[in-house]
């Protein structure tokens, strides 16, 4: 997924340096101001972090309006997205939009999008004919409201107000005098079969959608999917009209447009309603979240909303620009998956009907199982069951469990980690899905290869293959590990599926279901057919046993990256290696040659792998100097794509100062939180806090730690203990201490040596 993303970021960089640079320091010494005078925690929140290029990275994110894991996401359109390009880019100087979007990532495409845009003068349809340029000076960018100022030439300006519920939004749109404002709606985008409708006596705008960009990765059709749309107007038509029907194929857009008669400084009022059911729904969505045209009333409930939510993490000892950081990370984790029904009714981009129930999209499952579903069942609990549901009604639907829906099977990545994301809801006492129905799906995942198994490669964004599940599947189990000869990604493929067997054993285990436990527990020992003692790495085999190209058989990787990713067992991976020693001299050059590469996920938990190797204050220090190399408040404030909340929630847990290294078991390593105290006001009314006495940018080092004020001697706090309500008391020094650093875990069994315990 990152390839795309470091092509572009390198590409920006050459060709921005200089005016980046300027840019950035305007921005800070802005926000810096604008900082001192807010108290509302949606105000901490910087939208345009990961929104530009510069010297940490870019984060491909965008400035929506929307509420938390919001169906539809509104920004400003800087530039025509698609796959590796998104709407909104911190550099861009003019606007040719503002759009309902569903891109989730610069890497991912969009699907049943539609966009606005005020205009004076001649009609102009064409994006790159109906630009205005703006300046960020004349623009309010906030999860709850986004308003800009646009000059539409000849010293007249258009402003443009949006705010927003799950399925809707509310744009205002100031004009100057004029006899021909307009506001037009691209329905479609050439090449597209759009369709738009102009109902002047209802003063409402309809049409659909059907471009999704995932119908050139998956293998399904889908011939009824649609992205609906209603636009109402509180002002009544002077003129209307469509443009562009039945002329796809002749490169010209669809939609339609309203005009009106403006006195000077006269608002046009708007509401938009969409759907993936029908255009009547989009109306019923409306109904329900729209019911009166008061803008300010919808912007304070949405703002309200985003205070809650972000108001369940409290921060003390942050400077301002921290504690912009933690907001922002916290409300771009709080945006996806994203919900996909519609009070009530969902279609399924699956089986291509509409369903009764609740469902969500937008899972970029390889990414976010590590952290981002581990910080949602913290600080979104509510959601937890919903989500894991609509990944089971996936499975009903199409046949499987998906790895990355947008909306439907992309098989983008490798591994079946949904399985993750069942056993770590399991584990951590979650009961509103079918256990039985989940036992099913990943039980598939882990036993049944997908169509033509053995004669397809699975290479990454191969088009229109069957679902990928896990690739490779039947030579693992013939072999017990995947052959780089036979299969793509072969060896990453094999760890990563060895952590999989591992969370399906923890479901297993649930219902009680012994002998699949010992099964799934003993082939979750599979990685070790592919250390390489004579290296001490990890390194993919061939079909024969022969030992492949070390560089071979990687994805978004190499032996340096994927030798640490037995995240289930790193004691076993230890043992592997000859004992601490070796194992701790090895981590340090992995870190001191530059091998770990923050900006991409599987490197998220080596910072905490000391831990386990009795070098807990080396694990301290380098979270430390991960957070400030890697973070800023700044538009290039995320290395590297934030991937659905996943880069965020690394920030926000290492702020807190624990981190989930295995994510489905529910125990949180302990690092050096980033500030003096941290509270979580939990969704069950409990708190917890983690206070650091003494701590600083030098003071890393833990010195003695209590929970609840009894000495804590092992760097480990399990999930019950947090939603339990604790406090977790860390006393921190300039230099390292010997706490923790007895720890020893022990390393994996098989079932056999197990039963003889």
């Amino acid at each position: 997924m990152k390839a795309i993303k470091h092509t572009i970021s390198c590409s920006w960089i050459t060709l921005q340096r200089q005016t980046t640079q300027i840019v950035l320091v305007l921005f800070v010494l802005f926000g810096t101001l604008v900082a001192k005078a807010q108290k509302d925690a949606v105000d901490w929140v910087n939208l345009y972090i990961g929104t530009g290029n510069g010297p940490i990275g870019y984060g491909g994110t965008m400035p929506f309006v929307t509420p938390p894991f919001g169906m539809t996401n509104w920004t400003a359109q800087t530039r025509q997205n698609k796959l590796s390009v998104v709407s909104y880019h911190y550099a861009d100087t003019t606007i040719s939009g503002f759009m309902g979007t569903h891109q989730p990532a610069i890497w991912m495409g969009d699907y049943g999008y539609v966009t606005l845009m005020p205009e004076i003068g001649e009609l102009k349809t064409n994006p790159e004919d109906r630009k205005l340029a703006f300046t960020h000076a004349d623009e309010i960018a906030r999860p709850d409201y986004y308003s800009v100022w646009m000059n539409a030439g000849g010293q007249r300006r258009i402003r443009t107000e949006m705010t927003a519920t799950e399925r809707c939004a509310y744009l205002r749109f100031t004009f100057p005098a004029n006899d021909s404002s307009s506001v037009i709606v691209e329905a479609s985008r050439p090449g597209v079969a759009g369709f738009a409708h102009v109902d002047s006596a209802a003063r409402e705008i309809t049409g659909y959608n059907p471009d999704r960009t995932d119908a050139g990765l998956g293998p399904l059709k889908l011939p009824n999917f649609k992205g609906y749309f209603v636009v109402q107007f509180r002002k009544a038509f002077s003129d209307s009209g469509v443009y562009g029907a039945m002329m796809q194929q002749a490169g010209v857009a669809t939609g339609a447009y309203a005009k009106f008669k403006t006195t000077e400084g006269e608002i046009v009022e708007a509401r938009v309603g969409t759907s993936f059911i029908s255009v009547e729904q989009a109306r019923e969505n409306l109904k329900a979240e729209m019911p009166a045209w008061d803008f300010d009333a919808v912007q304070r409930e949405l703002r309200a909303t985003w205070n809650e939510k972000l108001g369940r993490i409290a921060v003390e000892g942050a400077t301002d620009d921290q504690r912009r950081i933690v907001y922002t990370a916290l409300y771009h984790a709080l945006l996806y998956p994203r919900i996909f029904s519609e009070h009530g009714r969902y279609y399924s981009a699956f089986d291509d009907t509409v369903h009764q129930g609740v469902s969500y999209t937008a899972y970029s499952i390889w990414d976010t199982f590590r952290a981002e579903h581990s910080l949602l069942s913290l600080m979104a609990p509510e959601r937890v069951d919903g989500m894991i549901g609509a990944l089971l009604q996936n499975y009903q639907e199409g046949g499987w469990m998906p790895k990355w829906p947008n909306p439907s099977y992309t098989n983008i990545m490798i591994g079946t980690h949904a399985d993750s994301l069942v056993a770590e809801a399991i584990n951590k006492h979650f009961r509103g899905f079918d256990y039985k129905l989940a036992w099913d799906a990943v039980y598939k995942d882990a036993m049944t290869p997908p169509d033509g198994d053995t004669t397809r490669r699975w290479a990454d964004r191969e088009p229109h293959t069957p679902y990928e599940a896990r690739g490779g599947l039947t030579y693992l189990k013939k072999l017990g590990y995947i052959p780089v000869d036979k299969t793509a990604e072969a060896a990453s493929r094999t760890l990563e599926d060895s952590y999989d067997d591992w969370c399906v054993a923890e479901v297993a285990k649930a219902l009680g279901k012994t002998d699949e436990y010992n099964f799934f527990r003993n082939r979750s020992l599979n990685y070790q057919h592919l250390f390489n003692k004579a290296t001490g790495f990890m390194q993919g085999k061939n079909a024969d046993g022969s030992w492949a190209d070390p560089n071979d058989g990687w994805t978004e990787g190499n032996t340096w990256v994927y030798t640490w990713a037995v995240m289930h067992d790193i004691p076993g991976l230890m043992q592997l290696m000859g004992g601490r020693e070796n194992y701790n001299a090895k981590l340090d050059e992995h870190f001191r040659g530059g091998h770990n590469v923050h900006g991409n996920e599987p490197s998220h938990h080596y910072g905490y792998l000391y831990d386990y190797s009795g070098q807990p204050w080396k694990t301290q220090a380098k979270v430390r100097e991960i957070a400030a190399a890697e973070y800023a408040n700044l538009p290039s404030g995320i290395d590297g794509d934030d991937d659905c909340g996943q880069m965020s929630a690394w920030y926000l847990f290492t702020a807190l100062g624990f981190y989930p290294v295995n994510p489905a078991s529910g125990d949180y390593m302990i690092g050096s939180p980033l500030f003096t105290k941290m509270t979580l006001r939990l969704a069950n009314g409990n708190l917890f806090t983690v206070s650091a006495e003494n701590n600083s940018a030098k003071n890393v080092y833990i010195q003695s730690a209590t929970l609840n004020g009894k000495p804590l001697t092992i760097p480990v706090i399990r999930y019950d203990d947090i939603v339990a309500g604790a406090s977790l008391k860390l006393v921190m020094g300039p230099a390292p201490s010997r706490w923790a650093a007895d720890w020893n875990p022990a390393p994996l069994k098989t079932s056999a040596q197990v039963s003889q315990k």
